[in-house]
């Protein structure tokens, strides 16, 4: 017989009664009967329940064990009784009697119990990891992540693309996030960085004459934690393709992230739709209009519309003055709301105050008739041709942003998402992808009065060479695009600027000198000047694709050892100092407070 088990937790059913075995794994619960103790025995696989009376002689050493423990049983299979058969786990219709029990390693109190589901806080749930990872829920939503990313291997082969490695010491790069820097032992003084992504990398295997690119890319970047992004480090499926146009990228992925979010709907019994293919695609510009956001929840119906004209001259005064100052005003509908009484509008205007606004106006209506200051300054044939603008119905009211342009989007935006959520608009059983494609070139910067970049600016600008020297450069719009689902950015994209002269003009546009672009880029910049194909890509985060399908609203629950809100790891305790010899052998000196001595 084997050391430690001849099956796993998950193995035993009715076939096996009568058959002695031997299981190992962990005391998950312990139940006294009376004389006759239960223990749920857990391992990777599963739960078999072990059974000890006066007659066993591992009852003794059983009752003592504390839970988590790690025990190993030998012991009879058992047929339950009909009543108390536990069709809710694989092996529920049997049971072992304990004949010997051997303790491999005894728990300690825990800190936070394994068996359940109780919500811990985050610095307890981290610095004991180890114990998190074994409770049900986060083990199924890691065993998830292997199987999506194994999922998504073989999707990337079938579609013809190969998986290459590219460095995790590189050159600090000026444009996006912070770096993480890694000093150089044998170049005193000198840093390398390490990637925030594989971006110039995988542009320069196009230039090497390779065609179609893919990895499952660790990319670390020194910025804040948020719910759908991990501080420090994540990863992403990053790839690249050679000779194609956006359309050509859509066409490689769109089947690659659908056939992944269709395997995986059922995940767990929960029976998910996906949407059909190809995905939608939407203009940037409309998507600022029609949602609030590059980033839209399509599984929320809810449209909204700008109405700035209606009020220009309006009875209403406030918002005709701001629409005759230049500002506007978007309305967002609210469905079936006759029911609702007052406080739910006011409620919705005091959520907008607590997000920093001004305010959220609303109009309500019953059966057709209109009420509020709004709708009775603004006259019934007013509210008549707004009703109609919004396709409202009789019993549906309306909520009004007002104010600048980006400030009435943004909460315009909000507001959707929120009506939505309280009106129960919006379906969880459901998977809905878009693309956002025609993002501007350049955007004005209003702190440093200048034009920049508003997106990536290496992207290959709509129009190329001849936009950049003869339109006004807020006008440009660049072959940029946005993989979205269910209001997560999934990634950002493009279609490369393959072309020095081309890029040079960019960067001179957003005050950037040749000098500076063959300094800062040169890598990729001199790449260029020796024949580059046409080329595009994108890089789907796999954090947030796993976070999705395991219907996870934070990152953390999908990722195996996570930071936490302050980038440490409290389970490592890192970051840490290190010894002054250290510090001597990279050429570095620490000016922090209780720097290690030497």
């Amino acid at each position: 017989m084997h050391a430690y088990r001849t099956h796993n937790c998950a193995a035993l059913s009715t076939p096996h009664v009568g058959r002695t075995v031997r299981l190992s794994g962990w005391v998950h619960r312990k139940r006294d009967h009376g004389g006759v103790l239960f223990v749920d025995l857990r391992d990777h696989y599963g739960i078999t329940q072990i059974v000890a009376d006066s007659d066993s002689p591992a009852l003794a050493t059983l009752e003592q064990v504390r839970v988590e423990s790690v025990i190993t049983i030998d012991g009879v299979v058992k047929s339950r009784s009909e009543a108390t058969v536990n069709t809710g786990l694989a092996t529920g219709a049997i049971e072992v009697f304990a004949q010997g029990a051997v303790v491999q390693s005894a728990a300690q109190e825990l800190p936070l119990p394994v068996a359940g589901e109780a919500e811990y806080p985050e610095d307890v749930r981290l610095r004991y990891r180890f114990l998190d990872l074994r409770r049900e829920r986060i083990h199924a939503n890691i065993m998830l992540r292997s199987q999506v990313i194994a999922s998504i291997r073989r999707r990337m082969i079938e579609q013809g693309f190969t998986e290459f490695q590219t460095p995790i010491l590189t050159a600090s790069s000026p444009e996006g996030a912070r770096d993480y820097l890694v000093p150089s032992r044998v170049h005193p003084g000198k840093f390398y960085a390490l990637p925030q992504a594989p971006q110039m990398f995988k542009q320069l295997l196009m230039v090497a004459g390779f065609d179609r690119y893919f990895q499952i890319a660790p990319c670390f970047r020194d910025e804040d934690a948020r719910a759908d992004r991990s501080p420090g480090e994540f990863y992403q499926l990053d790839f690249e393709m050679s000779f194609v146009t956006q359309e050509d990228v859509f066409q490689a992925i769109e089947p690659v992230l659908h056939g992944l979010f269709s395997e995986f709907a059922d995940w767990q019994g929960r029976g998910r739709q996906v949407s059909a293919l190809p995905f939608p695609r939407i203009p940037y510009r409309e998507s600022m209009l029609r949602y609030g956001n590059d980033k839209p929840d399509l599984r929320n119906p809810l449209v909204i519309t700008d109405l700035s004209d209606q009020f220009r001259g309006s009875g209403f005064g406030r918002f005709a003055t701001i629409v005759e100052g230049g500002d506007v005003v978007r309305a967002i509908p609210a469905p079936n709301t006759a029911d609702r009484s007052r406080k739910f509008f006011d409620d919705m205007n005091g959520w907008a105050q607590s997000e920093g606004f001004a305010g959220l106006g609303y109009a309500t209506r019953k059966g057709g008739e209109w009420g509020g200051p709004i709708a009775k300054n603004h006259g019934e044939e007013g509210m008549a041709k707004i009703a109609e603008a919004l396709g409202l119905g009789p019993d549906d009211g309306v909520f009004f942003a007002a104010g600048k342009e980006a400030q009435a989007a943004k909460l315009a935006g909000l507001a959707r998402t929120r009506v939505g959520e309280q009106l129960g608009l919006i379906d969880p059983n459901r998977f809905e992808f878009c693309w956002i494609v025609d993002f501007p070139m350049f955007e004005y910067d209003e702190d440093n009065r200048k034009v920049d970049f508003s997106h990536n600016p290496f992207s290959m600008p709509q129009g190329e060479l001849e936009a950049l020297e003869t339109l006004d450069p807020l006008d440009i719009l660049a072959y940029q695009y946005d993989i979205v689902c269910n209001g997560v950015e999934l990634s950002s994209g493009a279609i490369r600027n393959h072309r020095p002269e081309i890029m040079y003009k960019a960067f001179e546009i957003a005050g950037y000198s040749q000098a500076d672009v063959d300094r800062d880029f040169a890598g990729m910049i001199n790449a260029f000047k020796f024949g580059a194909p046409p080329h595009g890509g994108s890089a789907p985060g796999i954090d947030r694709m796993v976070m999705l399908l395991a219907g996870e609203p934070n990152i953390r629950e999908v990722v195996l050892f996570p930071m936490n809100q302050r980038a440490e790891d409290l389970m490592m305790g890192a970051p840490g100092l290190v010894s002054a010899k250290q510090l001597r052998e990279l050429n570095l000196r620490s000016t922090a407070d209780g720097a290690k001595a030497g």
